[in-house]
């Protein structure tokens, strides 16, 4: 069973039609006793950095998350939930984040060269692999769909498992070990978004660890 860790800032309809679309078991909650019955884990987000960390940190559930990483249960972070991964974010001052992850959350540059940037980075984007994982077999396309204005930087290569263009080398997916992290959001990414999806769920299952 894959659990949905329901902290109050995740976008929970659209994760779990998602899973029900692929006829796999799951359960949205805050309870620890009950996301302990798990077998893989999804940390959604939308919102804010600061506020989704102190809530975190208010319920336990960021030492429950820090546990399921140690665990080496698979675990993939959704948008802001990938983030919160990482160690710190700028956003509305500086925040501590997870540190399950080496690198930080800035802000997405306005300007690259002497092009201007929209900034949410809004829409559809194409991804370039940068390291092999199993959660990035067999995709059936590279187009994600992206709604997001601070991205992730991490000076260990290895941890980027592919990126988008936009500006910079915006960090797509990432992940070491068995945690996980999408910037986009794949459950809105049409063919490419099953695929990830699909292929989380096989790790949950045990056929690719």
């Amino acid at each position: 069973m894959i659990a949905i860790i329901d902290y109050g800032m995740g976008n929970l309809y659209s994760v779990s039609k998602a899973l029900e679309r692929m006829n796999v078991e799951y359960t949205i909650s805050n309870d620890i006793d009950v996301l302990n019955e798990a077998s893989g884990y999804i940390l959604p987000g939308v919102g804010s950095f600061k506020d989704a960390m102190s809530i975190l940190n208010e319920t336990g559930l960021a030492q429950f998350v820090k546990d399921i990483a140690e665990s080496r249960k698979p675990l993939l972070g959704i948008c802001l939930g990938m983030q919160l991964l990482f160690e710190q974010s700028e956003e509305n001052g500086l925040a501590k984040g997870l540190s399950l992850l080496p690198g930080n959350v800035v802000k997405i540059p306005e300007n690259a060269g002497e092009e201007k940037l929209k900034v949410p980075h809004m829409g559809w984007n194409d991804l370039t692999i940068k390291n092999e994982s199993p959660l990035l077999e067999n995709l059936e396309t590279n187009f994600a769909y992206f709604v997001h204005s601070y991205y992730v930087k991490s000076e260990e290569a290895e941890v980027v498992l592919a990126t988008a263009p936009y500006g910079v080398d915006v960090p797509a997916v990432v992940g070491r070990g068995n945690v996980f992290g999408t910037q986009f959001h794949p459950e809105k990414s049409s063919g490419l978004g099953l695929s990830i999806l699909q292929n989380f769920i096989k790790m949950v299952e045990g056929e690719k660890r």
